[in-house]
């Protein structure tokens, strides 16, 4: 068995291909993303010159998704992160994203955690529904990096049964987060 406290070695070989140093044999982009949605921590380092390219191959299973039509970045965030890369506030949006992924991550838990069996709304009509459509939200947000052990994680979440008040507070809360990323870039 793996030990899976310490990250999972991928080497890219001169042709390009990526060998996993764990089970020996050769894996794609897809394979990376599977084991870091499964938690997973991964490092991808050049062969010949000993160089770390796990950066490189995160934003590329970033950029597959999204022009596959999985879009998780609005155009507005993505916009604002090539400014930064030009502008002054570059030193402050890592520090920034960094911490409203915690805070995104934080609120996941806090919200899974009061939508336990011991909430009086659990005996609500549509609850269940809701719980699992809420998991697989927060899991999209967080691009599977925080497993939830719920319904989600089982099978695709079901529509909400006239329940969208919860929907509508994180719609709010990503609106203003996207407002806030909007400003640091001007």
């Amino acid at each position: 068995m793996a030990n899976t406290s310490q990250p999972l070695l991928i080497k890219r070989y001169a042709s390009r291909r990526l060998y996993n140093t764990e089970t020996s044999d050769y894996v794609t982009l897809e394979d990376i993303a599977t084991f870091i949605r499964e938690g997973r921590e991964v490092q991808i380092v050049d062969l010949k010159s000993g160089d770390d390219l796990t950066r490189q191959y995160l934003l590329q299973i970033i950029a597959e998704h999204e022009s596959r039509g999985e879009s998780v970045l609005p155009v507005d965030v993505l916009t604002d992160l090539v400014r930064s890369y030009t502008s002054q506030s570059m030193s402050v949006v890592p520090q920034f994203l960094a911490q409203s992924f915690e805070m995104l991550q934080g609120g996941q838990s806090k919200m899974m955690e009061n939508m336990g069996a011991m909430n009086p709304l659990a005996k609500m009509p549509g609850f269940d529904a809701m719980k699992a459509q809420q998991e697989a939200f927060m899991k999209a947000m967080t691009g599977g990096m925080m497993p939830t052990g719920g319904p989600a994680d089982a099978a695709p979440a079901k529509p909400a049964e006239k329940s969208d008040e919860g929907l509508d507070d994180i719609k709010a809360e990503l609106a203003a987060l996207q407002e806030k990323l909007s400003k640091l870039g001007k």
